[in-house]
């Protein structure tokens, strides 16, 4: 059985399930093992871990703790309450009119292409030694940020889509078009809108001063390792000074992303409001693209179970609010994943309402009740025919994406 402690309550003999923090804020080899001394509790508690989950089966038990799916079933109803009460999220004066997803996916695609070229270019510079063009980044996020205004939907969920071989270059535009909405949805000016992207871009420039084989090792680091890989927070800082177009507040998406709101990160241990505003959404931002992202060692998780982990985590790592925004921008259910229906039908969902996050509209493309796919068509859960018929998803369903080689990229 899984069961969720304390950190107080974990001891040598216990078998560790989760540490239940994101896989790039610590160096054990593995995410499941026995605890054998002392020593790896107390390096767990210097993570700054309040909770962790533990396997009874295969190690030893802790009765008073509620078990992984009471604490599930507890965060899904804190959740789903949470935006129940969130309000619409404002736009701000200057921007294109909205597009469907479908009208904005050709362009969203040509942004992403040049968006990956540019970080590529820029990172390669670096490693070079030489100056950053910052004036390609100023104008390869303001792309992004017109494409966002339109639909975010189309871009965020080209994003979801990485090769393991570029993970870096396309986690750093998938921060920039995530961190870019993020803005848009706390009702941000223009220019701190493309602050922030162009922060999200260029967060981890400092990676390139990381030699290659620890940056593309395929598997967990040493704590060595893992001592250079923080060392590119600062060394992305000192890349940028004296750069233009980074403007002070992009410098702190690069110097703060992975501060942590309980002053567990680094590499200051910022606590609180020590962290600015971008440093504090980024760090939400990072984790989530990061999280759900498959790595060699790592297989992401499906996003929604992402989002939980979040709200989970924003009573330590993360400011509650913010996550809580952030989760208003990316759905519940967020584009492209594929979720089950109370009457048996499957489907994708191709885009959210962010002041209605339980009702999605979905292309439906197969029904447990016929055990088969059927022609897809477009469901949107607020309407009138989903009303009468009392629809709603019951979940979500990954296994059949597998089970029918299924891609949901096919039906936005």
């Amino acid at each position: 059985m899984i069961k969720k402690i304390p950190i107080e309550a974990l001891q040598v003999g216990m078998y560790i399930h989760d540490l239940n923090c994101s896989w790039a804020d610590h160096d054990f080899l593995l995410n499941r093992f026995r605890i054998r001394g002392e020593g790896q509790i107390a390096k767990i508690q210097k993570l700054g871990i309040r909770y962790l989950y533990i396997d009874t089966q295969k190690g030893d038990d802790y009765l008073d703790a509620p078990t992984e799916m009471e604490v599930k079933a507890d965060l899904e109803n804190k959740l789903l309450a949470t935006v129940q009460a969130s309000g619409a999220v404002p736009r701000p004066a200057a921007h294109p009119e909205p597009v469907s997803i479908r009208v904005e996916m050709a362009r969203a695609q040509k942004v992403q292409k040049e968006a990956l070229r540019v970080v590529h270019d820029v990172m390669m510079d670096v490693r070079m030694g030489r100056q950053v063009e910052s004036e390609k980044v100023a104008a390869v996020v303001g792309e992004i940020t017109q494409s966002i205004f339109r639909n975010p939907d189309a871009l965020l969920s080209l994003c979801r889509i990485k090769k393991k071989d570029t993970y870096t270059f396309e986690h750093c535009v998938s921060v920039c078009a995530l961190l870019t909405s993020f803005a848009c949805s706390l009702g941000m000016d223009q220019k701190s809108i493309q602050d922030a992207g162009i922060g999200g871009l260029i967060h981890d420039l400092g990676k390139m001063m990381v030699p290659d084989e620890i940056l593309n090792k395929p598997g967990r680091l040493t704590e060595p390792e893992f001592e250079i890989v923080k060392g590119h927070v600062n060394f992305g800082r000192d890349c940028l000074i004296g750069a233009e177009h980074i403007s002070p507040l992009a410098m702190e998406v690069t110097s703060e992303h992975h501060e942590r709101y309980d002053g567990t990160g680094y590499p200051k241990n910022l606590c609180g409001n020590e962290i600015s505003m971008l440093g504090r959404m980024a760090a939400i931002v990072d984790v989530y693209d990061a999280i759900t992202s498959d790595r060699v060692y790592h297989k992401g998780i499906a996003p929604h179970e992402a989002i939980r982990k979040l709200y989970e985590w924003s009573t330590q790592h993360f400011e509650p609010s913010l996550v809580e925004n952030f989760i208003r921008v990316v759905g519940i259910y967020p584009t492209g994943s594929v979720v089950t229906l109370k009457s048996g039908r499957v489907g994708v969902v191709i885009t959210h309402r962010q002041d209605d996050l339980l009702h999605p509209v979905l292309r439906i493309i197969y029904d447990y009740r016929r055990e088969a796919r059927v022609p897809p068509f477009s469901l949107d859960l607020a309407g009138r025919a989903a009303r009468e018929q009392e629809e709603s998803i019951v979940g979500l369903n990954e296994e059949i994406v597998q089970q029918l080689e299924i891609h949901p990229m096919d039906y936005l």
